[in-house]
């Protein structure tokens, strides 16, 4: 399979527990760890909704670690 074969896919927008997003093509299970954030399109639309949603790139236990750590200074 070609990487323009791939483009006509439909993809879901899925987060991990540490706010982590990626795409997963619609036709394949979910793998374990991640949830469906109800976003589907070509990978262009689901790529663009999550250059919108994820504007911290850190995971979650990393901002969590860092807030904690100002907040006892």
């Amino acid at each position: 399979m070609s990487f323009e074969e791939e483009d006509n896919f439909t993809y879901i927008v899925v987060k991990n527990h540490e706010d982590q997003y990626s795409i997963w093509p619609d036709f394949k299970p979910i793998p374990a760890g991640w949830e469906d954030m109800q976003k589907r399109g070509n990978k262009q639309e689901c790529l663009e909704y999550i250059k919108t949603v994820w504007t911290d790139m850190r995971p979650r236990s990393l901002r969590e670690a860092m807030d904690k750590d100002k907040d006892s200074n």
